[in-house]
């Protein structure tokens, strides 16, 4: 059974923090990795340094956010994702998240899913010469993201089938699916060699995880129980000090 491995989302734990700050604050807390959004409006240099002095892992950033569900902006994709290929190498980040971007208008779904399939098809040689891996993130609709595409994991697993490429898979934000659809560990322990990252975060909310009504002991047990060995990425805003809730989370992970 592998050991879980948390990572701090530092753009939504320590909103507004700067980097470096945060970086210095989640290492003090236990946990030794973390992952944030865009790379692109951030001075790498400073992550750079910052990570090595804390001897610090990236788990994860964002490719750019550029749609995969409209055919007419394939090629910004791929471009997009060659810039963020690059800069995750930079970093030694091996895992992108990307999102699909929101429902065209006028176009049926079974186009939209086609286009996702295809884009990620196009993108796949890059990514198994580079080595990463770019997950492809159901969202909610009902709270956070109205208008977004991709909703159900049942969906974005049927994508993975459909690419057939090792380097691309799915991010499973446990937060998002309990609004979406439950049924998570039943959906995660049928899917988990299809997920290469988790998010979580409490509901309702958007919270600790210790808040809510999900019992994250019981879920992460059943992640350990399929010998997952990516990282758990905690992306919440919390409602109490932020390094005190770290350390508390911190001790489900060295069980």
């Amino acid at each position: 059974m592998n050991q879980l491995r948390p990572s701090v989302c530092i753009d939504a734990v320590f909103e507004g923090l700067p980097a470096v700050e945060a970086i210095e604050v989640v290492r003090n807390s236990g946990i030794t990795a973390f992952e944030f959004w865009g790379w692109w409006d951030r001075d790498l240099a400073e992550i750079e340094s910052a990570t090595d002095d804390t001897e610090m892992e990236i788990s994860a950033c964002c490719t750019k956010f550029v749609s995969l569900v409209d055919a007419n902006l394939r090629e910004q994709y791929l471009e997009g994702l060659e810039a963020s290929i690059q800069a995750a190498q930079r970093l030694h980040c091996k895992t992108l998240i990307s999102q699909v971007g929101d429902a065209v208008p006028g176009l049926s779904r079974s186009e939209q899913h086609a286009s996702l399939v295809d884009g990620l098809r196009e993108a796949a040689p890059m990514l198994e010469s580079s080595g990463i891996t770019l997950v492809i993130e159901p969202l909610n609709e009902l709270i956070d993201h109205a208008g977004y595409y991709l909703v159900r994991s049942d969906e974005a697993f049927q994508i993975i089938d459909e690419v057939n490429c090792p380097n691309v898979k799915v991010v499973f934000d446990i937060y998002h699916q309990q609004i979406s659809e439950g049924q998570l560990i039943a959906n995660i322990k049928a899917n988990i060699d299809k997920i290469a990252h988790f998010h979580a975060a409490g509901n309702p909310g958007r919270n600790e995880l210790t808040s809510g009504e999900l019992h994250y002991p019981s879920i992460f047990d059943a992640i350990r129980d399929c010998d997952f060995d990516g990282y758990v990425g905690l992306e919440y805003w919390p409602l109490k000090e932020a390094s005190a809730g770290l350390r508390e989370i911190a001790t489900w992970f060295r069980d």
